[in-house]
């Protein structure tokens, strides 16, 4: 297969991506609508980039019809998120709040989930996750103004909470216990507890 992205659809480029970019960890993101809504949705383009300061980057995506999501309206007017590992017992309520509902309605209601107040930023974080990351946006950078454009939401974690049962003797995180999930192409996720070793050289 050969694609020229310039005659290409958006389509064609974003499932040949999607497909070879694997596995993507998903960042499972609150925040909070300006009439206080919590907002729940998933976003597999995503990943950490420093730890000097933490910064993390994910991308609400516009829409096929070019508009923007909920995720990314709240960013822009309060600024403030909270990212929540996706686990193999919570599979279900990823995928169910990656639905499409009203504004006005929210997906952790949807998906029967519950919060608790977070420590420095307003949206709350969920309770039956493992892992929140409380992150103020230090950017927002559009790439593109049409279907499936980017919008690059580039975010310094203030604040993490972490299970203890999730860490090794040595104080590291153990993925046999935190058992993340990501996601691959069309509907297929992945586990993270397929795994081996290699010591660094």
């Amino acid at each position: 297969m050969e694609m020229d992205v310039k005659s290409a659809s958006v389509l064609e480029i974003y499932h040949a991506l999607v497909g070879t970019v694997v596995p993507r960890p998903i960042a499972w993101v609150t925040t909070l609508s300006p009439r206080g809504v919590v907002n729940l949705a998933p976003f597999s383009f995503f990943n950490t980039f420093g730890a000097n300061p933490p910064v993390v980057v994910f991308s609400p995506t516009l829409r096929r019809d070019g508009s923007k999501k909920d995720t990314l309206r709240n960013l822009e007017h309060l600024g403030e998120f909270v990212i929540h590992t996706a686990i193999e017992g919570l599979a279900t309520q990823v995928n169910l709040s990656s639905k499409e509902i009203p504004p006005e309605e929210s997906e952790v209601d949807l998906t029967g989930l519950r919060t608790v107040p977070s420590v420095k930023v307003k949206p709350p974080r969920l309770v039956e996750s493992p892992v929140h990351l409380e992150g103020v946006v230090q950017q927002i950078i559009p790439i593109g103004n049409g279907p499936i454009s980017a919008n690059l939401v580039i975010g310094e974690i203030v604040h993490i909470h972490a299970d203890d049962r999730l860490f090794d003797a040595q104080g590291r995180v153990d993925p046999r216990r935190l058992r993340a999930i990501a996601r691959l192409g069309g509907d297929y996720y992945c586990r993270s507890t397929d795994l081996f070793e290699m010591p660094r050289p």
